[in-house]
């Protein structure tokens, strides 16, 4: 499997260059999780770093690809993917009709 080596920036990661697998279109995942144990004996802690182009405003070439960015509020994203036949999430605080006054 090849792989590439992938700057982070923020969290506990910051400033490393790590090698990432390469999925089958030669990207490496949009969402990169990494356990953390808990010393307590606890559940581990997910950090959750998101996948961006490394340049901003520019397209993604071969040489300067992607950087993962360090995203504090973790998996909100719901882990799903969501295709465009997709059914809508949900409508938070009621349904639709509320909102009229």
């Amino acid at each position: 499997m090849k792989s590439e080596d992938t700057p982070f920036e923020g969290g506990p990661l910051d400033g490393r260059v790590l090698p990432v697998l390469l999925g089958m279109t030669g990207h490496p995942p949009k969402t990169y999780r990494v356990p953390v144990p808990d010393l307590a004996g606890g559940g581990p802690t997910v950090l959750v770093y998101r996948r961006v182009p490394r340049r901003e405003g520019r397209p993604v070439g071969l040489r300067d690809r992607w950087k993962y960015l360090y995203d504090p509020q973790g998996d909100l994203g719901g882990g799903r993917r969501r295709w465009p036949w997709s059914k809508p999430h949900a409508t938070p605080g009621g349904k639709p009709e509320d909102t009229h006054g």
